[in-house]
C-alpha cells in the first residue's frame, strides 16, 4: 500500500526533477525521455506522437477510453540574433511579462554543436550607475537582451561558441519547498500536474488497482503555444486536463485547493464533466474551488479546436503569479491528486 506521505514524497521528488529540465515548447526531448523512463518503470506501455507528445496507457475495468492530459513544455525563449558587441537578442517562447525575467540566469541549448553555455536576462540598459533611463525603459522583447557566461566582445566570438539565431534559451527555475509547504518555482505551469499525474501512475501501480477506464495519460509539449492537445486519438470520449488554477482578484481559488474551471477563453467547459468533479470533491470532502479564467487556455481548448470529438473539462493546483515566479502548496497538489483519483475510480 502507498500511504499519502509517500505519494506527497514522490509527487515533490518529481516535481524538483522536472521542473529542472529544460523544456520551452519545443524543445522538450529531454523531459518526454525522462517520463518515459518512470513510466517503463512501472510496467506501462508508452508511445510517442508524430510532433513528440507522450501517450502512457493504463488498462481499465472498461474499454471506454478517458484521456488525461498535463503539459511538459514550459515558457521560454530563443535567439534572434547576436549583437555586435556580443549579447544576444531573444524572442519569447509562451506568452508572459518581460519584466518577469529581467536579471535571471538562462541556459542557451545549441543547435549547432549540442553545447550549452549559461548566461542572464538583462535589459538593454541594466545599470543605474550608467543609463539616465534604465528604470523608465519599457520592458519589450526589443529591449531585452542575454548576457553570456564566456569571454566575447563580439559577434564573430559568440558565432565561434556555435551560438546562433534559432537556438532555445531556457530560465532557471529556482525551485524551493519551504518548511510551510509552499513550492516556489519557475515552471509550476504545469509541471506540477505532471507530478500529479505521475504520482496517480505511482499510485495505480503500488496498489495493483484498475480504473474504471481504461487511462491514456497525455503529456502534451506545445501547450504554452496553443496546440499542445489539437490531436488526440480517436478512442478517447472524455478529456481531463490537469493544468494549473489562476490565483487572484475576482477568483476564489488558492494555493491549497483545487480549482475547477467551468470557463476560460475558450468558452465553458463540459457540463457533465465538471458537474461530476464538483460533486467528487464534495463527497470526498476536498479543498476546491470552482472558478472562471477569462485569460486562459488549456489542452482541452486546443483539442476542441483541431476538431476531436470530445467532451472536456478542467482541473489543477492553485498557483499564484502565473507566468511569472510561481508559487503553490502541497495541499493544493494533492488535492488535485485526490480529484484525479475520485474521477478515474480508485
Amino acid at each position: 500500500m502507498m500511504t499519502k506521505e509517500q505519494q506527497k514524497a514522490y509527487m515533490l521528488k518529481i516535481l524538483e526533477t522536472i521542473v529542472n529540465i529544460p523544456s520551452p515548447s519545443g524543445y522538450t526531448r529531454e523531459v518526454m525521455d525522462f517520463l518515459t523512463k518512470e513510466a517503463w518503470s512501472m510496467g506501462y506501455p508508452t508511445e510517442r506522437t508524430s510532433k513528440g507528445g507522450l501517450i502512457i496507457t493504463v488498462t481499465g475495468k472498461s474499454p471506454d477510453v478517458l484521456g488525461i492530459g498535463a503539459h511538459a513544455d514550459t515558457l521560454g525563449a530563443m535567439v534572434r540574433s547576436v549583437t555586435k558587441d556580443g549579447y544576444l537578442k531573444i524572442v519569447p517562447v509562451g506568452g508572459y511579462m518581460m519584466s518577469t525575467i529581467e536579471g535571471e540566469y538562462c541556459k542557451i541549448h545549441c543547435r549547432r554543436n549540442g553545447k550549452t553555455y549559461t548566461g542572464t536576462v538583462l535589459t538593454t540598459k541594466p545599470s543605474v550607475h550608467v543609463y539616465d533611463d534604465c528604470r523608465t525603459q519599457e520592458r519589450v522583447p526589443e529591449n531585452m537582451q542575454v548576457r553570456i557566461d564566456e569571454i566575447v566582445e563580439n559577434d564573430v566570438q559568440v558565432e565561434a561558441l556555435g551560438i546562433g539565431a534559432g537556438d532555445f534559451i531556457s530560465f532557471a527555475p529556482r525551485f524551493e519547498h519551504t518548511p510551510s509547504g509552499f513550492i516556489k518555482s519557475r515552471h509550476l505551469d504545469d509541471k506540477a500536474s505532471v507530478a500529479v499525474v505521475m504520482t496517480l501512475l505511482k499510485y495505480l501501480n503500488e496498489t495493483k488497482q484498475q480504473p474504471d477506464r481504461t487511462l491514456k495519460i497525455i503529456f502534451t509539449n506545445y501547450e504554452e503555444i496553443g496546440h499542445g492537445a489539437s490531436f488526440l486519438p480517436g478512442d478517447i470520449g472524455e478529456f481531463l486536463a490537469v493544468d494549473m488554477g489562476a490565483v487572484g482578484d475576482d477568483l476564489t481559488g488558492d494555493e491549497t485547493k483545487v480549482s475547477i474551471c467551468a470557463m476560460d477563453s475558450s468558452g465553458p467547459y463540459d457540463y457533465d464533466m465538471t458537474n461530476r468533479l464538483i460533486h467528487i470533491a464534495d463527497e470526498r470532502g476536498l479543498a476546491y474551488a470552482v472558478d472562471i479564467f477569462p485569460h486562459y487556455g488549456s489542452d482541452v481548448s486546443a483539442a476542441l479546436r483541431g476538431g476531436n470529438n470530445i467532451r472536456g473539462a478542467l482541473i489543477g493546483q492553485g498557483v499564484h503569479a502565473s507566468h511569472g515566479m510561481e508559487r503553490t502548496h502541497e495541499q493544493g497538489m494533492v488535492q488535485t491528486l485526490e480529484l484525479l483519483k475520485g474521477f478515474v475510480g480508485v
